[in-house]
């Protein structure tokens, strides 16, 4: 089955959420929140919100935790994944989510500025490259 690929844009309802797997993998969670513009008229107005959960994993869940939080605006790129589960009560519940593979902030209203992460925790030398020049 291929999967769904979408793009959604919006801001996030709070702080992205860290945890970490038993085998170690780092998990983070968080719900975007995406109102869609509609015109009325000769003027536009907030349509329909709808809210998404996303989660990432493995660098890209650590770089979204120190990097975006409540209220950011968010440009996701990712699959849509359907989970279910069963309460302990008994009820079958599902839930729709996008597994991220790419996170930013959006630039539209505001800026960043790219920081490369250090590799085997080494921090003095991120960003730079010391191997010889392939010519």
């Amino acid at each position: 089955m291929a999967d769904t690929h979408v793009t959604i844009t919006g801001n996030l309802t709070d702080d992205p959420e860290l945890k970490y797997t038993p085998n170690g993998a780092a998990v983070a969670n968080f719900r975007v929140a995406v109102t869609a513009r509609v015109r009325d008229g000769e003027t536009w107005r907030d349509g329909d919100t709808s809210y998404f959960r996303v989660n990432c994993w493995r660098a890209l869940a650590e770089h979204v935790t120190d990097s975006l939080s409540k209220g950011d605006r968010a440009v996701i790129l990712g699959r849509l994944r359907s989970r279910s589960w069963e309460t302990p009560e008994g009820d079958r519940r599902s839930v729709v989510e996008v597994e991220a593979d790419e996170a930013a902030p959006s630039l539209r209203w505001a800026t960043a500025k790219p920081q490369r992460t250090a590799k085997n925790g080494d921090a003095n030398k991120a960003g730079q490259f010391n191997d010889e020049a392939p010519f």
